[in-house]
């Protein structure tokens, strides 16, 4: 479970990136975060996992604060960044270890997920190879395959299928699926909207900062009072953002 309570975060002096922002995301749920470029997406991903600092509010995770209690937070998310380009030094199967060490994932434990889950993503002929040679996707794979490695409650994930191949996209959504099913919480970041669509049980859309909506897909149909698709609800919500801001 995460909870961010009056959050807000500012790059120079009384200019918010992020607003004040409030969000309960539950156990068993995938929820879907969107919005425009720049929206502050990121940053509020960077903040729930401790890797920018909150000007203001609380982040709770399993009721373990981000702030006060960092490492036992920290033990309970899996985190995706949205820019794959680290560790490049090592090679994959160095990179997997270490992330096993720092989590404290048994060796035989390791071993078994490190084989099963490589070989579903189709990284396992490489994890002898350095990183710095992979590929934008293969490097997205093998930051995937090392969160699932130490099986976190909480995923939160930023634009995790970005660069991903079909079947392993496939693989990710049916594991989010999964995931959430075993009473976990998965929250994810993505600008493909006909993903989260099909994928989400509820949805939160961002621009400039601020929350403008929070719930299922068919509560904001019905507070639109229109059926149609969520590209054009997205578009609709965040234009008029846009044209009161």
């Amino acid at each position: 479970m995460l909870e961010l309570k009056n959050i807000s975060k500012s790059y120079k002096k009384g200019q918010k990136v992020i607003d004040n922002i409030n969000l309960d995301i539950k156990d068993g749920e995938i929820f879907g975060f969107l919005g425009p470029n720049g929206a502050g997406k990121t940053t509020t991903i960077k903040m729930i996992t401790g890797i920018l600092d909150i000007d203001e509010g609380e982040i709770l995770i399993d009721k373990n604060s981000i702030i006060t209690n960092p490492i036992e937070a920290k033990k309970k998310i899996g985190y995706v960044s949205d820019n794959p380009d680290m560790f490049l030094k090592l090679k994959g199967i160095e990179f997997l270890n270490f992330i096993a060490d720092v989590y404290e994932v048994p060796e035989t434990q390791r071993k078994e997920r490190i084989e099963k889950l490589s070989k579903e993503f189709d990284i396992y002929d490489v994890l002898n190879d350095k990183i710095q040679n992979y590929s934008h996707g293969m490097r997205q794979k093998i930051i995937i395959v090392s969160v699932l490695l130490h099986n976190p409650k909480n995923w939160i994930l930023d634009e995790p299928l970005t660069g991903l191949d079909p079947k392993s996209s496939f693989y990710l959504k049916n594991k989010m699926k999964e995931h959430a099913r075993l009473n976990n919480t998965v929250f994810f970041s993505t600008h493909i909207l006909e993903i989260a669509e099909k994928l989400c049980d509820r949805i939160g859309i961002i621009n400039k900062g601020k929350l403008l909506f929070v719930g299922t897909i068919e509560e904001l149909r019905k507070a639109k009072k229109e059926n149609i698709s969520l590209e054009e609800l997205f578009m609709e919500i965040t234009q008029v953002n846009e044209e009161n801001s």
